[in-house]
């Protein structure tokens, strides 16, 4: 049985870097540290695919082309059924957590986040592993700075991280790679124990 790992954002270049997109960045960057295959657009699904192999299990790597509300329809065509779910991770950015940081978590709600939202429609389960990375800023005293109201927080979220931001990013994505690789072969329980 293939694993399904999904990362999450809005396609195009317009929204390359976009801390919306961290999720796809990191399923992105994932691939290059395992050596998959080289990506390739599915037309038919509607998504960017590449594959490979973790420990001996097949893995696909699967960045919907859709737009973050709509992530469900690319995902269904990979992940037809509630069994088949215990078997896909989505990766994607959570504004309750600050950037540099990550969890690993199972079987929860979708925290408002448009993209799982559609997911859990889609496969009508929410018994699924979730690699949620932290995109808000922290004040001087570590506390969370999280935009308010609607307009704020879709504005915070399609734009830009800061170059400042990049290093931290950069070795969260390291320990996002490291999480999905244990999740995949130890199993979701483990891989929380280990990581959060």
């Amino acid at each position: 049985m293939t694993w399904v790992i999904v990362g999450l954002g809005n396609p195009g270049e317009e929204y390359d870097g976009t801390r919306h997109n961290t999720g796809r960045m990191a399923v992105t960057q994932f691939g290059k540290d395992n050596n998959f295959s080289i990506w390739r657009p599915d037309v038919k699904t509607k998504a960017t695919v590449a594959k490979g192999v973790i420990g001996k299990t097949l893995v696909a790597l699967v960045l919907p082309d859709t737009f973050m509300n709509k992530s469900g329809s690319a995902v269904i065509k990979y992940v037809k059924n509630v069994k088949a779910a215990e078997r896909m991770i989505v990766v994607y950015d959570d504004l309750d957590l600050a950037i540099g940081t990550m969890k690993v978590s199972f079987d929860r709600g979708s925290g408002g986040h448009k993209g799982v939202e559609s997911i859990m429609r889609a496969v009508k389960t929410k018994k699924f592993a979730r690699v949620r990375i932290g995109i808000s800023p922290t004040t001087a005293a570590g506390k969370i700075k999280k935009p308010q109201g609607e307009e704020e927080v879709g504005e915070f979220i399609l734009a830009r991280f800061k170059q400042s931001e990049l290093p931290e990013l950069k070795s969260v994505f390291k320990k996002a790679s490291q999480a999905i690789s244990a999740i995949v072969t130890d199993g979701t329980m483990a891989a929380m124990n280990e990581f959060n």
